[in-house]
Parts: C-alpha cells; sequence; structure tokens
C-alpha cells in the first residue's frame, strides 16, 4: 500500500511540474527593428522613443525624436511620460543592458507596449541610420 501512495504521489508532482511547464509565459521582451520608419512613427507622434544612457552619451549623438531618460533615474522622468501609457514605447541604450533594466521598470508602471529597439544604439549606427548631436 505504501509503494502505491508512493507512486501516486510521485506521479502527481511530475503531473504538476509538466503542466506547470507548458502554462509557462515565455520571457523574451518584444523587440523592433532599426529602421527610418521608427523615425517617422516617432515624428508622427505615434510611438515614444527613449534613449536611457547617460546625457553626456546622448549628447554625443542620439537617434532623431528620442528623449532623454537615464535608466538609473527613469522614477524622476515618469511624468514626462503621462498620457503615453497606451502608446508603444520603445526603449534603448548603447548595447541592451540599460534598456532591458529601463524596460522592466515601465512594464511594472503598467506601461501597455514596451519594445527593445534590436542592436541599441550600436546597431542603429552600424546601420548608418540618421544620428542626431548636440
Amino acid at each position: 500500500m505504501r509503494t502505491i501512495t508512493a507512486v501516486f504521489f510521485v506521479s502527481m508532482a511530475i503531473a504538476t511540474f509538466v503542466l506547470l511547464q507548458c502554462t509557462a509565459k515565455a520571457t523574451t521582451q518584444p523587440s523592433i527593428q532599426s529602421s527610418p520608419y521608427l523615425i517617422e512613427r516617432v515624428k508622427n507622434n505615434d510611438w515614444t522613443l527613449i534613449d536611457v544612457r547617460s546625457p553626456e552619451e546622448f549628447a554625443e549623438g542620439h537617434i532623431p525624436g528620442a528623449i532623454n531618460m537615464p535608466y538609473d533615474a527613469i522614477d524622476d522622468y515618469i511624468s514626462e511620460l503621462d498620457g503615453n501609457k497606451e502608446k508603444p514605447v520603445i526603449v534603448y541604450c548603447r548595447s541592451g543592458r540599460r534598456a532591458k533594466l529601463a524596460m522592466k521598470v515601465l512594464q511594472a508602471l503598467d506601461f501597455s507596449e514596451v519594445m527593445h529597439l534590436e542592436g541599441d544604439m550600436l546597431g542603429w549606427s552600424a546601420a548608418g541610420l540618421p544620428v542626431d548631436r548636440m
């Protein structure tokens, strides 16, 4: 009888584990490719583009239409995004690490569509796309 009970509990544990694995959400972040189309959508105020690098990095070169909100102080800039929670927000940095940290903050604040710019600023520059300098 103990063997049957043990087999039952082990079977239930395995079934529960498999069920949880099948229903787990994917953790990949939505992203968008670097293209002139991005600039048009930002210019038309359809999308919000956020550069989360430092102000010095931003001044050295950024994507036209981007708003500078350093990732480590993004909470201080949230009020600037009032009314944009339902609009797609594209986030980038130099290579991706800071952008992903900022994306988590924005998602936690219920921004509905937060995306990562594939390749970040390095990819944008490598593609020969326009860069504004201050």
